[in-house]
C-alpha cells in the first residue's frame, strides 16, 4: 500500500484534478512565487491527456492560462512595456520606446493578429473555450502584467526550442550528415540550445524563443505549433508515445505604477519575474514490451535514464535531511534535472501527478513508479521570503480612472475638450459678446452728421460697460485674494497638524525600527541557538543510531544465544533421557542377572546339603568306590537342568535349557580356529545346521543360534563358552540374533591330590577313617556347581577342586 496527499479515480474530471492541484500553483504565479509541475508514470498511462486534455474538455495547461488571463485582464501592459533580455532578466521600456518597437512590428510583413475577436484554430477550439470563469481573487490592482511563454523539449538528453523558426539562407548551403549540400527542399535539423546560470543562480536556457500573448487565445495557440513539432513515435504499447521531456514555460512579469497610478515604474529593481513550468515527461519503459529498435531503442534508453537520474537526485536529497548529511546531488548527469535544480532547491513549490494504467502487464513497473513518488513526498524544500513591498500609496490606479472620469464628465458639461488657447478664446467671445453692436462707420458724404453721433454714442456705452466689467473684476480679484488667504491659512494649519503628526509619526517609525532592530538581534540569537540546537539534535539522532544499531546487533546476538542454548537444551534433554533410559535398562538387566546368581547360589547350596545330607545318612559299610579318571573320561557325566526362576524373581524371559532344544533347528556356528578338546562332555545338539560362518540364508530356516567360543584361560587351559540365542524376523525382512545365555567348558589338571588307586589293599583303622571322610570330600568336590556365566541368563561351570 502507498499512500499519497490526494488519490484521483478514473473518473475524475479535469476541473476537479485542476482545483486541487494546479489552482494554488497558478495562484502562487500571479503572487510573485515560481512553481513546477510535471506529470510522471509508465508509458501510455496518460501523461500528456491529463496535461493538454481533449476536445470539450481541457487539460491542465489550457485551463492555467484560462485562470492567469482571467485574473490579470484588465491590468496587462501594452506590448512591449516589458521586455526580456538575454540574461534570463526582464526590462521596463518608456511608451515612446514600446511605441516604437509597436510600429516596427507593425511594419513588418508577418500577419499581424486583428485587434478583435482572434480567429481560433477549430482544432484546439474546445479545449480553450472554458465555461467556468476561474481567476484569483486577490490580484494587485497597482501592478502591470504581461505575459511571456516558451516550449522547449528534451530529447536525447539535448535541449530544443519546439517554437524557434529556423530561416532558409540562400546564401550558405546547409549540410548533412553525408558532408554533402542539402537542396532547399531538404528538412534542416533544429541546433541544440545550452543551459546557463543568472545572477540570482536560477537555471535557464539560452536563445530560447519567449513569445509575449494577450490572451488565452493566443498563448495556447503558441503552445500547439510547437505541440506539431514535438517528437512522437508509434510503439507496441501507445501509438503516439513521446518520446521526449516537453516544458512548457509561462513567465509573468510585474511591475508597480508610479505615484500617480498612470504610468510604468522605471525603476528595474521593482520588476517581480515569476515562472510557471508545466512539464510533461516521457514515460519509462522496458524494451521487451515495446519491441524497440534502432533509434526508438536509444530514445528509450535515454529516457530511462533521465528518470534515473532524477529519483537519485530525490534519494539523495531525502538522505540528506532525513540523516543530515551533505552529499552532492548529481543534478548535471542530467538535462532535466540540471534545468529544475532551483526548484529542489527550495525556489519555489513542487507538485508531482503520477499517472497509473490499470492494465495487468503494467503491474510491476506502476508499483516501482509509486514507490518513487511516495519517497518524493518526504522531501521538503525551504521556501523562499517575499519581495517587500515598494512603498507607494496602495490604489493609485482606481484615483486615476477617477480622477480621468471625472475630468472629461466635467469637459463634456462645459461642451468640450478645454485647452490654455480655447478657454481663452471663450473667454474673449463671451465678453465682446457683451458689448453692444458697432453700427455702420462708412461716410457717405460729408455733410453725413448722423454716423458719427451714432459711432460716439456706441463708443460711450461701451466704455460705460467696460468700466462697470473694470470694477466688477476688481472686486472678484479681491474676493479670490481674500479666499487665497483664508485658503492659505487653512493649508498653513493643515501643514503644521500634518508636520506635528508627522513627527509623532516619526517617533512611532523610530521606536518601531528600534524594536525591529531588537528583534532582529533576538532573531539572530535564536537562529543562533536554533543552530546549536540542530547540530546538538543531529549529533544525539547520529548517537541513536548508533545505539540503535548497536543494540539491535546485541537482540539479534542473544537471540542467537537463546535459540543456541534452547538448541542445547533440546540436545542434553534428549541425551538425558537417552542416557536414563540406558541406565534403567541396564539396572534392571544387573538386577535380573544378580537375582538369577543369587537364585543359582542358593539352589547349589541346597544341592550340596543335599548331597552331604545323602553321604551322611549312607551305612558305613557301603563306601561308595571312587571313580578313576580314566572311567570319568570314557563315561559321560550326565548334566543337570537349570531350575526355572521363582515366582517372585522379576520379569525376566524363560529360558529352557535342553527341553526346548529336542524339537526346534538350531544354527551351530563353529569357526574355524576352534580346536578340538578331549573332555568327556561334548556339546551335542540335534537337528543342528552346522556353519563355518554365520549367514542369512541358515538363519532364516532355523530359530535357535549357538556360537562355540574359545579362549585360554589364566591357568594356562583352553576355556570353551557356548553363546546362545533366539533368532528374530526383522521389519526390513532380515534376521536379528537376541543371546540368551552362555555355557562353559573347562577343563583342570587334579594336581597335589591324594589318591588311591589300588582298593584291594586293607588301610589301618585311622586310615580307614581318613579314607572314608576323603572319600566324602571328593564325594563333594565333584559335584556340580551353577552360577552365573553372562549377564542374559545362567551358565555351567564343571570342576574339580584339590584337597
Amino acid at each position: 500500500q502507498y499512500s499519497f496527499k490526494e488519490v484521483f479515480g478514473t473518473l475524475v474530471v479535469q476541473k476537479k484534478l485542476f482545483d486541487v492541484v494546479a489552482k494554488p500553483l497558478v495562484e502562487d504565479l500571479i503572487h510573485g512565487k515560481n512553481g513546477l509541475l510535471f506529470t510522471y508514470g509508465v508509458t501510455g498511462s496518460g501523461k500528456t491527456h491529463t496535461m493538454t486534455g481533449s476536445p470539450g474538455d481541457g487539460g491542465l495547461l489550457p485551463r492555467c492560462l484560462d485562470m492567469i488571463f482571467n485574473s490579470i485582464g484588465p491590468f496587462q501592459a501594452k506590448r512591449f512595456v516589458f521586455k526580456l533580455d538575454d540574461k534570463n532578466g526582464v526590462d521596463v521600456q518608456c511608451e515612446v520606446d514600446a511605441l516604437l518597437e509597436r510600429q516596427k512590428r507593425d511594419a513588418m510583413p508577418v500577419p499581424k493578429p486583428t485587434p478583435g475577436k482572434r480567429q481560433i484554430d477549430p482544432e484546439i477550439a474546445d479545449m480553450i473555450n472554458m465555461q467556468d470563469q476561474c481567476k484569483v481573487e486577490e490580484v494587485d490592482e497597482d501592478n502591470v502584467y504581461c505575459v511571456f511563454v516558451s516550449y522547449i523539449e528534451i530529447y536525447n538528453n539535448y535541449i530544443y526550442d519546439l517554437l524557434e523558426e529556423a530561416p532558409f539562407d540562400p546564401i550558405k548551403p546547409k549540410w548533412n550528415n553525408c558532408n554533402t549540400p542539402v537542396r532547399n527542399g531538404d528538412f534542416i535539423p533544429p541546433q541544440s540550445k545550452m543551459l546557463r546560470e543568472d545572477q540570482n543562480h536560477n537555471m535557464y536556457v539560452t536563445g530560447c524563443t519567449e513569445v509575449e500573448v494577450k490572451s488565452t487565445e493566443e498563448a495556447f495557440e503558441v503552445f500547439w505549433r510547437g505541440q506539431k513539432k514535438r517528437r512522437i513515435a508509434n510503439t507496441q504499447l501507445n501509438r503516439e508515445s513521446s518520446r521526449s521531456h516537453s516544458v512548457f514555460i509561462i513567465k509573468l512579469a510585474q511591475a508597480p505604477l508610479d505615484a500617480d497610478g498612470d504610468k510604468v515604474l522605471q525603476e528595474k529593481e521593482q520588476i517581480t519575474l515569476s515562472q510557471l513550468s508545466l512539464v510533461d515527461l516521457a514515460g519509462s519503459e522496458r524494451t521487451n514490451r515495446t519491441k524497440a529498435e534502432g533509434n526508438r531503442l536509444r530514445e528509450a534508453g535515454n529516457i530511462n535514464q533521465s528518470l534515473m537520474t532524477l529519483r537519485t537526485c530525490i534519494e539523495v536529497l531525502r538522505e540528506n535531511q532525513m540523516y543530515g548529511l551533505n552529499k552532492m546531488v548529481p543534478y548535471r548527469d542530467s538535462k532535466l534535472t540540471h534545468l529544475f535544480k532551483n526548484y529542489f532547491d527550495g525556489e519555489g513549490k513542487v507538485r508531482m501527478i503520477v499517472c497509473v494504467n490499470p492494465k495487468a502487464e503494467d503491474y510491476e513497473e506502476s508499483l516501482q513508479v509509486m514507490r518513487f513518488a511516495e519517497m518524493t513526498q518526504e522531501v521538503e524544500v525551504a521556501r523562499p521570503v517575499d519581495r517587500p513591498l515598494c512603498g507607494l500609496t496602495p490604489g493609485r490606479r482606481f484615483r486615476n480612472q477617477a480622477f480621468q472620469e471625472e475630468l472629461s464628465r466635467k469637459l463634456e458639461m462645459r461642451g468640450g475638450p478645454v485647452d490654455a488657447e480655447t478657454e481663452e478664446q471663450s473667454v474673449l467671445e463671451t465678453v465682446l459678446q457683451n458689448f453692444p453692436p458697432l453700427p455702420a462707420c462708412e461716410l457717405l458724404d460729408i455733410n453725413d452728421d448722423q454716423t458719427l453721433p451714432k459711432l460716439i454714442e456706441v463708443l460711450e456705452k461701451r466704455h460705460k460697460l467696460r468700466q462697470m466689467l473694470i470694477k466688477e473684476f476688481s472686486k472678484a480679484v479681491l474676493t479670490f485674494k481674500t479666499m487665497l488667504q483664508e485658503f492659505d491659512c487653512s493649508v498653513a494649519s493643515k501643514e503644521n497638524y500634518i508636520k506635528g503628526r508627522m513627527s509623532e509619526k516619526e517617533k512611532t517609525i523610530a521606536g518601531q525600527k528600534t524594536e525591529i532592530e531588537r528583534l532582529e538581534k533576538k532573531i539572530k540569537t535564536l537562529e543562533y541557538k536554533i543552530e546549536i540546537l540542530e547540530k546538538t539534535a543531529t549529533i544525539y539522532e547520529e548517537d541513536k543510531r548508533n545505539l540503535q544499531q548497536e543494540l539491535e546487533s546485541k537482540s539479534q546476538k542473544l537471540q542467537r544465544q537463546a535459540s543456541d542454548k534452547r538448541r542445547l537444551e533440546a540436545r542434553f534433554q534428549g541425551m538425558v533421557a537417552e542416557t536414563t533410559m540406558k541406565w534403567e535398562k541396564e539396572c534392571e538387566r544387573r538386577v535380573a542377572a544378580k537375582q538369577l546368581e543369587m537364585q543359582n547360589k542358593l539352589w547349589v547350596k541346597d544341592e550340596k546339603l543335599k548331597q552331604l545330607k545323602a553321604i551322611v545318612t549312607e551305612p558305613k559299610n557301603d563306601k561308595p568306590e571312587r571313580p578313576s579318571r580314566e572311567r570319568d573320561r570314557e563315561k559321560p557325566v550326565q548334566r543337570s537342568v537349570s531350575p526355572s526362576p521363582v515366582p517372585n524373581a522379576p520379569p525376566v524371559r524363560l529360558r529352557h535349557r535342553r527341553s526346548r532344544s529336542a524339537g526346534e533347528r538350531w544354527v551351530d556356528h563353529k569357526p574355524p580356529s576352534n580346536l578340538p578338546t578331549e573332555t568327556v562332555m561334548q556339546p551335542h545338539v540335534p537337528h543342528a545346521i552346522t556353519v563355518a560362518a554365520a549367514s542369512e540364508k541358515a538363519l532364516a530356516k532355523c530359530d535357535k543360534y549357538m556360537l562355540t567360543h574359545q579362549e585360554l584361560a589364566s591357568d594356562g587351559e583352553i576355556e570353551t563358552k557356548l553363546i546362545k540365542g533366539d533368532v528374530f524376523k526383522t521389519r526390513g525382512g532380515g534376521q536379528a540374533v537376541q543371546f540368551t545365555d552362555i555355557e562353559t567348558l573347562k577343563q583342570e589338571s587334579p594336581t597335589g591330590r591324594k589318591r588311591r588307586s589300588s582298593p584291594s589293599n586293607p588301610d589301618p583303622p585311622e586310615e580307614a577313617a581318613e579314607s572314608e571322610w576323603t572319600d566324602v570330600e571328593t564325594r563333594c568336590s565333584v559335584a556340580v556347581e551353577m552360577r552365573a556365566g553372562s549377564a542374559l541368563g545362567p551358565g555351567y561351570e564343571h570342576h574339580a577342586q584339590p584337597k
